[in-house]
């Protein structure tokens, strides 16, 4: 129905980008099946290549078993099946939510990692907004100060962060800041006693927070500088530009509503593509900060060769990456609105 007033083309319009909105989404989804099928399966050849079973692992534990006792467990977890049916049981049992069990923790899989996923996720946005902001502010003030000492010292400065090891640059700000100057603690999630209400928690997590997301995100805010730079000195050789100097607009202006906004297009698909190693840069972070997120969970279950929990980790971690690239894509269309979702 057209509104009184309203212009029935832009309605109809209006309708027709919803529409094909709609329909770039679900053809992204679509898109994202045999992705994760591909990570479903890898998941599945890495227990089909790690020494013994289940049923080993079992009688490992019980101290031993009758190979009558072994061939009945075999048959009620499916592995005297072919190995097709094996993945077909294996594929089913994921996708009803059950990612195994973890002999060695003594807990599903499911059930550890979600007690893990938060306070991976949190490190993990928070190094993200820690790398974007650094990083844009940086590579901003290097491409309108370029040639001068303030360009070379961001230059600098970020390939020494970009050439720093990450538990090396952890291990230093920790001595800085929780040893030398006793401002932050030196890891952990929160203090274990002493906490009266949710917003002291709230607090206390935030003050464990600022080192491990410091170092998370400080590399790749050397890199996102580097790319902003080179970007935004590209834009500005646009002709749009000059046209928006010749018409008196002031350097700020220009560099923020008109530079700054059409060079972070590709700066998104930047960021989307390092996601992969944003999750994987949280595994060393979180053991030099202890820190109790998936990272130092798939580092503890590689000491203790649990690949059930490693099979449930790379599901769960390929999950995220290929959510976030969905989630990059469809930005594109709201940083700028020349994208068309088709």
């Amino acid at each position: 129905m057209i509104e009184p007033g309203g212009e029935p083309g832009s309605t109809v319009s209006a309708a027709g980008a919803r529409v094909r909105g709609r329909g770039y989404v679900l053809g992204r989804i679509v898109q994202m099946v045999p992705t994760l099928f591909l990570i479903l399966l890898t998941a599945f050849v890495l227990l089909q290549l790690a020494p013994g079973d289940m049923v080993q692992v079992l009688a490992g534990e019980a101290g031993g078993g009758s190979p009558e006792y072994l061939a009945s467990l075999r048959q009620s977890f499916g592995l005297d099946q072919p190995i097709h049916m094996q993945f077909l049981l294996y594929a089913r049992n994921v996708l009803s939510g059950n990612l195994g069990f973890s002999f060695r923790n003594n807990a599903s899989v499911t059930a550890l990692i979600g007690a893990r996923l938060g306070p991976t996720l949190l490190l993990a946005v928070a190094g993200l907004v820690v790398a974007v902001v650094v990083g844009v502010a940086a590579g901003t003030l290097a491409a309108a100060r370029r040639g001068r000492p303030l360009d070379r010292f961001i230059g600098i400065a970020a390939l020494l962060v970009y050439a720093t090891p990450g538990f090396l640059l952890g291990i230093g700000l920790m001595l800085m800041f929780a040893v030398a100057l006793p401002w932050l603690p030196v890891g952990g999630f929160m203090e274990s006693h002493g906490l009266a209400g949710d917003w002291q928690r709230a607090l206390s997590v935030a003050r464990h927070l600022v080192l491990p997301a410091i170092t998370l995100g400080a590399l790749h805010a050397a890199i996102y500088a580097r790319f902003t730079r080179a970007a935004m000195l590209e834009v500005y050789g646009q002709d749009f530009v000059r046209t928006a100097r010749s018409k008196g607009l002031t350097a700020r202006r220009i560099t923020v509503r008109h530079v700054l906004r059409n060079a972070l297009l590709p700066l998104v698909t930047v960021v989307g593509m390092q996601t992969g190693a944003l999750l994987s840069g949280a595994i060393l972070v979180e053991t030099v900060f202890a820190w109790p997120g998936l990272g130092r969970l798939a580092f503890e279950a590689m000491q203790q060769r649990d690949y059930n929990l490693l099979a449930g980790l790379i599901l769960c971690s390929g999950t995220l990456v290929v959510l976030v690239n969905l989630a990059v894509d469809l930005l594109y269309a709201v940083l700028d609105p020349r994208v068309t979702l088709k």
